[in-house]
């Protein structure tokens, strides 16, 4: 393997990166593409990856270039890109993401989360649980663990948690011993084109999963499961099911206790170590998926330790990620980006922060997406107090004409202005701010810093 060549056409995506950090991790040389430079793709060259930011082919390193190199590409790699062409057209052993994932995932106990959303926190959480509770454990991350400090874990043992990721049907490269489904909404329809087809893509993740594995379906998500070699449960926060939450109490730091109900006992006296009652739900999908493991591996679940380790819990970056929490001001950054998102978010702050005024800041991602669900869009956002909006983060799209920030701000029912993105920090300053929420999963997080800044100021 130490002599192996990897090039990954889109290094910088959050899960290229893990993949490339993987194989700097086993003694191979790595190089890659990526549009633009980030802290991430910073990181990777720190810990020994060549990085390029023109897509020209003279840009690739020579030794990237000669027919040994392994080619790693993301899908959302266009397909003009000159780089792209070459290696497509040349005779290179050409992977997915999602091909070479699935390849890494073979003789290890597969434990997958899959979802529209939710599943980041979930799957990172998973990671967390048995590294911290059964000490062993590896993991592919959608998201950079502020526990791991990473989005990659390298650990002992065959459990390897992963973020099943549905765009392009990518977690059908996957073939888990167990699964968290977490949702199945309209999603990605540039994709799937219906609702149908997403659902019907998670019916075939569900049949992937292993012979006397199992799944773990949130209450209410509806989907098909004729997979007649697994078992089948179902999650929910705090409403009955096999695996969900009760005697909750709120503390005023937005963290909660509760007790979490199994099928095999109930864990009591529990604290999650990041507020907000959508991350409760997060942990009781994480602690599913961490107690069926045990099971299959025959061992006895410590309850003591898994408590623990759900209080130790420090969440992931961008998910729920506070950055001032004072009774004068707060700030936070969180990535939603789909409808059901932000109305679980936006709805969770609120009952963390009863009578203050919250104001949701939204960049929306794709134009198909705001395409396709704008008038969810403006009514999960109108749960908030006041809402300012951002134009819409293209990402690998061009522009589609009519579909602009507009089209949401106008079905807003809550107050409602629109900025451009270098403007917001100002904004914020001389608004009547008291609770700031950006969400996004574009480049708003550029923005943290300096709106930190304002509301801490605020907070003085």
């Amino acid at each position: 393997m130490a002599n192996r060549k990897l090039y990954f056409l889109g290094i910088g995506g959050i899960g290229m990166s893990a993949l490339a950090r993987y194989f700097l991790h086993q003694g191979c040389a790595v190089a890659g593409y990526d549009r633009t430079r980030t802290p991430l793709t910073d990181r990777l060259v720190s810990e020994g990856a060549v990085i390029c930011y023109d897509d020209a082919l003279e840009a690739v390193p020579a030794p990237f270039l000669e027919r040994d190199t392994i080619v790693v590409y993301t899908p959302a790699i266009p397909s003009d890109n000159r780089q792209m062409q070459h290696f497509s057209n040349g005779n290179y052993r050409l992977l997915k993401r999602s091909q070479m994932l699935g390849e890494l995932s073979v003789g290890k106990y597969v434990m997958a989360v899959a979802g529209t959303h939710g599943k980041t926190t979930t799957s990172t959480l998973v990671a967390w649980l048995n590294s911290a509770a059964a000490g062993e454990g590896s993991a592919f991350l959608g998201g950079v663990s502020k526990n791991f400090d990473s989005n990659l874990v390298l650990g002992q043992g065959e459990r390897l948690a992963v973020e099943a990721d549905e765009f392009d049907r990518s977690f059908l490269q996957l073939t888990p011993d167990v699964a968290v489904v977490t949702s199945a909404d309209a999603d990605h329809l540039d994709i799937y084109g219906t609702h149908e087809a997403v659902k019907d893509a998670f019916r075939q993740f569900i049949g992937r999963i292993k012979a006397g594995g199992a799944v773990v379906i949130k209450s209410g998500v509806d989907v098909v499961v004729d997979n007649e070699a697994i078992e089948v449960y179902s999650y929910a926060y705090n409403t009955p099911a096999d695996f969900y939450a009760t005697n909750l109490n709120l503390l005023p730091t937005g963290h909660y206790t509760f007790d979490i109900v199994t099928p095999f006992g109930t864990i009591e006296e529990c604290r999650l170590g990041i507020p907000g009652w959508v991350n409760v739900e997060n942990a009781v999908a994480a602690v599913a998926l961490y107690v069926l493991a045990a099971r299959a591996e025959g061992k006895s679940v410590d309850f003591d330790a898994l408590r623990a380790a759900l209080s130790g819990f420090e969440g992931v970056k961008r998910r729920f990620e506070f950055y001032v929490n004072t009774p004068k001001a707060v700030y936070m950054d969180d990535y939603a980006h789909h409808p059901r998102e932000l109305s679980a978010a936006i709805t969770s702050v609120s009952k963390m922060f009863p009578g203050r005024k919250l104001t949701a800041v939204f960049q929306p991602h794709l134009y198909t997406r705001t395409r396709d669900l704008y008038e969810e869009f403006a009514q999960a956002l109108s749960l908030a107090d006041e809402v300012v909006l951002l134009p819409i983060y293209p990402a690998r799209e061009l522009p589609i004409e009519g579909i602009t920030t507009q089209i949401i701000a106008q079905r807003v029912t809550a107050p409602c202005t629109i900025v451009e993105r270098e403007e917001l920090a100002a904004y914020i300053a001389q608004a009547e701010s008291d609770v700031v929420v950006t969400f996004g999963a574009g480049n708003i997080d550029a923005c943290c810093a300096a709106v930190a800044e304002v509301v801490a100021q605020k907070a003085e």
